[in-house]
């Protein structure tokens, strides 16, 4: 076996996702995973260091260390559980915590922090982080990068497909079947983002479980159009986003300049409604052949949005990943854990047509494992 461990945790701070991946013979089997919760304080603390996009560099270095600690923590507690040992692992890939993302700045950056200085010791495991500066580097986004892990696992001869993972942001990967066609994909705009917050701010859940309250909804068309009409949906492609522009100030921005109030459930469904139609948009502008459409990411369980996708794109199958043989839970975790694979092969990672970058290039810095004892 070729182990390797993928560590993800996104932008809705729904949890530390770890995965442990086989790529042995050119296969890709998952071997166990298990998503673990942040500490109260750590979550606390990210939330107000992403929301606020403001910090001091000392509070900005403990979190960092203290993330390190609990990325750690959550890998080990599963290498516990499943018995398997560390130095049977080859590598770890983890893609960090974003709290910011500037592809359009003067000097494009994408920060992530969860220090890998900490995992590498607390670990024992080489580990590999850092992904998306290097694509920047060469003018790319930095994102998405899944894509290339899904064309590595999603490809299919027979159909046309769209692997559209829904976590804080929303992105796709189209994959035509003809493999002389170029791989695409790019960020739709919010996925669970708006949803979540929206939700926190009247409940003391994290989520719509299921969208249940935002199915009670009425999906109200004038806030609908006033907030499909944002410029980033208009966007050419390559593009991504992030939480520092999406979010309640976003859509508060926008609320105050309805001349009416709202229902704070239909607000809700209209959030959703937002998601499934920018995502279905999307596809419909740059994928019009698809075949069949996959659902990864945290909104596979909602299932009024899943509802919504199927309603926006008519006779197209829209399925989850797991009818293609991974959970949708587990596919960004395995992602990086792939490219964590790619960068000690001294392969790419990125695809210059869906980042924009100039060329392919190696992801991610590594973190050698310490000396023997």
């Amino acid at each position: 076996m070729s182990l390797y461990i993928g560590v993800m945790s996104g932008t809705s701070l729904d949890g530390i996702d770890v995965s442990i991946t086989d790529f042995n013979d050119q296969q890709i089997r998952l071997i166990a995973a298990e998503t673990y919760p942040f500490s109260n304080q750590l979550r606390r603390d990210l939330h107000q260091l992403i929301s606020s996009a403001r910090t001091h560099l000392q509070q900005l270095g403990q979190i960092d260390i203290a993330l390190g600690h609990e990325y750690s923590q959550a890998i080990n507690q599963l290498l516990n559980e499943t018995q398997i040992a560390a130095n049977s692992i080859t590598a770890i890939g983890c893609h960090g915590q974003t709290i910011f993302h500037a592809p359009e700045a003067q000097y494009p950056f994408s920060m992530q922090i969860g220090n890998a200085n900490v995992i590498a010791e607390k670990t024992g495991i080489t580990t590999v982080a850092d992904f998306r500066q290097r694509d920047m580097v060469l003018g790319g986004q930095g994102a998405p990068l899944v894509p290339a892990f899904h064309q590595a696992l999603f490809h299919s001869d027979d159909e046309n497909r769209v692997i559209a993972n829904i976590g804080g942001i929303g992105n796709i990967t189209i994959l035509p079947k003809d493999k002389n066609k170029a791989v695409s994909g790019f960020d739709t705009g919010p996925g669970n983002v708006l949803m979540d917050e929206w939700y926190q701010q009247h409940h003391l859940a994290l989520y719509d479980a299921n969208g249940d309250w935002a199915r009670d909804g009425i999906i109200d068309e004038q806030l609908l159009e006033t907030l499909m009409a944002d410029g980033f949906f208009q966007q050419p492609i390559p593009k991504s986003t992030g939480r520092e522009y999406f979010n309640l100030k976003w859509l508060s921005n926008i609320l105050a300049n309805i001349d009416k109030p709202i229902p704070a459930k239909d607000i809700q469904k209209t959030l959703l409604e937002m998601t499934a139609r920018s995502i279905s948009d999307a596809i419909i502008n740059y994928a019009d052949s698809t075949d069949a459409v996959f659902v990864c990411g945290g909104g596979s369980h909602n299932q009024v949005l899943m509802d919504a996708l199927r309603k926006n794109l008519s006779g197209v199958r829209v399925d989850t990943t797991s009818s293609l043989g991974l959970a949708p839970d587990w596919v960004e975790a395995c992602a990086f854990a792939w490219l964590a694979m790619r960068t000690l092969s001294h392969a790419s990672g990125n695809l210059p047509a869906v980042t924009g970058a100039e060329k392919l290039s190696l992801l991610g810095a590594i973190y050698p494992s310490n000396i023997a004892s």
